[in-house]
């Protein structure tokens, strides 16, 4: 059997259809590259997060490769460490490369603003999944390399080591499984990674996963108290505050350092961390370089069943785009083009390739034998009304700020508790969604 999405044991599969909300825009479209690659040519830079990767040098293979197809691009890379804050800034300029990832930060009805757009999506959405996440009227305005599944990393022998052999399938159950680790007294049970704050934006990519809904996000446009109890965000929400509430993560959060935490969780002084199953491979190297088994590194749904059946998003990673004031745009398409199709960097980071048909990794096959449901991406229908809300109601879905704060209220940093801070988050999105939708 063709190995891909359809091949998927027990999962439920779900064509998405392209969201056709947002502004509109009069960017000049970045050139396709199936122009003849000896009349290419110019100079770009591409920003990236992956500084690891230039650190390493597997970027710079990937360029070499790349410039025996294109001899006259010369590909420059630019690493960010606060990716998101740093591009935030220099896109109020004209100078944020000319190929970047869009920030999470950047609502869909400004893309048309910053990016030109790389085709029409009827067109795109033949050879590329979730396209749909970066269609403004009918234009993609960003491609994502890969999807990767939506979950905890985590080190299967500090979980063994406390007796848990078996994910949990509540987030109670989670929450105990991390006192049984605390208990043994041998690691961090949870780690938030709160001072480097992205990633506690990764908790939005869960919505849809505890009640197992792929339209579990564009529910928020017609939702006004999206953290009520039986909602998505209660659950996901509710999960990082009790975790921080019972004592079971880090003893100062705004001390806590991502390249650190690698090691630490691959050394098994850390039990899990939410983050994508993109994170599985990072923590494996780290493992290695610290002598220690890679193996042990694993990655589990988020914790909550629906009908007794855990349920996983496949989301897109970074979209790739064009800046919109580049010089080089067909240069910088070229180079889009050939990355998701051509340098194999997906299949090397175990995700799942955007190209459609692709092979899921190593590190889903565990979801696979547990027959994990698994749904490709969250629908974006009303991916543009849903921006205008969070906007009018200044939470932020994308940005880190709303989850800080939970966390210091969770840790007695900050007045409050659980039950007011969802009463205030609820009372936000009702008023602006009143006001966006009427």
């Amino acid at each position: 059997m063709r190995r891909g999405w359809v091949a998927v044991a027990a999962a439920t599969m779900v064509v998405l259809t392209a969201c056709s909300g947002g502004s509109g825009g009069t960017s000049s479209s970045a050139a396709s590259a199936a122009a003849d690659p000896a009349k290419v040519s110019g100079d770009i830079t591409v920003l990236t997060n992956r500084t690891d990767q230039i650190k390493d040098g597997s970027l710079k293979k990937y360029a070499d490769e790349f410039s025996r197809t294109y001899p006259n691009v010369n590909v420059k890379f630019e690493g960010l460490t606060d990716y998101e804050g740093e591009v935030k800034i220099r896109m109020n300029t004209e100078n944020y490369g000319d190929v970047l990832l869009i920030p999470d930060n950047v609502s869909i009805n400004q893309y048309p603003t910053f990016f030109s757009p790389l085709g029409d999506s009827a067109e795109l959405s033949k050879t590329y999944n979730w396209t749909d996440y970066t269609t403004v009227k009918d234009k993609v305005y960003g491609i994502a390399n890969y999807g990767t599944a939506t979950g905890l990393v985590y080190n299967k022998a500090v979980w063994q080591q406390a007796g848990v052999t078996q994910w949990p399938k509540t987030t109670q159950e989670f929450i105990d499984d991390l006192k049984a680790i605390k208990a043994k007294g041998q690691a961090i049970p949870y780690y938030t990674n709160y001072k480097d704050a992205w990633p506690l934006q990764k908790w939005t990519d869960n919505i849809g996963g505890p009640s197992c809904d792929q339209g579990g996000k564009d529910k928020l446009s017609t939702t006004a108290e999206p953290w009520a109890a039986g909602q998505d965000l209660n659950a996901i929400d509710g999960l990082l505050y009790n975790t921080v509430h019972e004592k079971l993560s880090e003893d100062d959060p705004t001390t806590t350092n991502w390249e650190k935490s690698k090691t630490l969780l691959g050394t098994g002084k850390i039990g899990a961390m939410l983050l994508g199953s993109w994170a599985v491979p990072q923590m494996q190297a780290a493992a290695t370089a610290a002598g220690q088994n890679p193996d042990d590194i694993g990655f589990m749904p988020f914790p909550q069943a629906a009908d007794g059946k855990l349920c996983t998003i496949i989301q897109p990673d970074y979209k790739y785009a064009v800046n919109v004031h580049s010089k080089n745009k067909e240069a910088a398409r070229a180079w889009i083009d050939w990355f998701l199709n051509k340098s194999g960097s997906a299949q090397a980071e175990q995700a799942v390739s955007s190209v459609k048909g692709s092979a899921l990794p190593a590190s889903l096959k565990p979801f696979e034998a547990q027959g994990v449901t698994l749904l490709l991406g969250q629908n974006q229908q009303n991916a543009a009304v849903i921006s205008k809300i969070d906007k009018g109601s200044e939470i932020g879905l994308g940005s880190p700020d709303y989850r800080q704060k939970l966390v210091d209220t969770a840790r007695g940093a900050a007045p409050g508790d659980m039950n007011s801070y969802f009463a205030d988050l609820n009372k936000k999105w009702a008023a602006s969604q009143k006001t966006v939708t009427g």
